[in-house]
């Protein structure tokens, strides 16, 4: 009998062990949800600004030669040099030119002696028509040599190449100088096909320089172009900028913005944005009614420590900001402030 009560009170103990080990493990399981901290997220105005990256480009180029071959005689400009439109620029070899004068003479003399007789009667209107042919090509040929004897810049600018010496011979390749007008100056950019709409020509934008770094320059939309690039959707956008006192320089990297207004839009804070792995997706856990669901989200702009949400959350839902590692959809949180 004394065996068989030390039995039942073992039994009894055990049980109690037993119970006590699962309201433990219950307690356990209670305490182990994921602590978590969160925000509410709403709608605000998001200035629609897109940026562009572009190279600074003169507005005209224009290359410098003779069309014919000829030994320069003097280059009268350097690289760097200001010239005005119609400045001389160089002087090529005027052995063939003073040839081609004399010959443009005697052919003039020859015409104004054939015109007397002809007013006379003394020749014949087939025989004058022929001699102001002759006339007419020795001017032209002349004209012709003058105009690539001496180089005349067609345009105000900037002389940034010379490839020739005084006493080369010039050859078709290289320009003998290049001038480039840099008041205004352009630069291309590429739009998204998304904002083919809004773009305006004379709309103004923001360029900003590297090399004059927080300083802001203004410029405005001076070309459209008309069809959009299949591969890219993306169509150019030509931009103007004075540039009146001439220091920006082709060839500078600039960033080109364009402010589109304003939308309304959920805006969250980054901490809630959870990257994933392996992937260029974007998630954040939604907070609803004690668990989180891990939802996918397209984000649009960052402003400071904040994003613009283009779809995925909705106004007034509110996100997980911190405790994020611990969690996975459908997980069961404890909130705390």
């Amino acid at each position: 009998m004394k065996r068989y009560k030390n039995t039942i009170w073992a039994v009894a103990l055990l049980a109690v062990m037993a119970s006590c080990s699962e309201q433990k493990k219950q307690m356990a399981v209670v305490e182990e949800k994921p602590q978590v901290r969160l925000e509410t997220v709403n709608v605000q105005p998001v200035a629609q600004t897109q940026e562009f990256t572009a190279t600074v480009d003169a507005d005209v180029v224009n290359n410098i030669s003779p069309s014919v071959v000829l030994r320069i005689d003097k280059i009268l400009v350097e690289v760097g040099d200001r010239v005005q439109a119609g400045q001389l620029l160089a002087e090529m070899d005027r052995s063939n030119l003073i040839q081609s004068k004399t010959q443009l003479d005697n052919i003039q003399l020859e015409y104004d002696r054939q015109l007397a007789l002809y007013e006379v009667g003394g020749t014949s209107k087939q025989l004058l028509d022929a001699q102001q042919v002759q006339l007419d090509v020795a001017r032209t040929a002349y004209d012709n040599l003058k105009e690539n004897t001496q180089l005349i810049s067609p345009i105000d600018g900037i002389v940034t190449a010379r490839n020739y010496d005084n006493g080369d011979m010039y050859s078709a390749g290289k320009p003998l100088l290049t001038v480039q007008k840099i008041v205004p100056v352009k630069l291309m950019i590429h739009v998204s096909e998304g904002f083919y709409t809004q773009v305006k020509e004379g709309m103004p934008v923001k360029i900003h320089l590297d090399v004059y770094k927080d300083e802001t320059f203004t410029g405005k939309v001076s070309l459209i172009y008309p069809t959009i690039d299949a591969a890219t959707r993306t169509f150019p956008v030509e931009i103007t900028l004075d540039n009146k006192d001439m220091r920006v320089r082709p060839g500078m990297f600039a960033r080109v913005t364009i402010d589109f207004g304003t939308e309304r839009r959920v805006v969250l804070p980054d901490l809630a944005v959870v990257k994933q792995t392996g992937s260029g997706d974007r998630y954040v856990y939604v907070y609803n009614d004690g668990k989180v669901d891990f939802v996918k989200v397209e984000l649009g702009r960052r402003t400071d420590t904040r994003y613009e949400v283009l779809s995925g959350v909705s106004d007034g839902a509110r996100v997980v900001v911190a405790g994020q590692s611990r969690l996975y959809n459908g997980a069961e949180v404890t909130v705390v402030e």
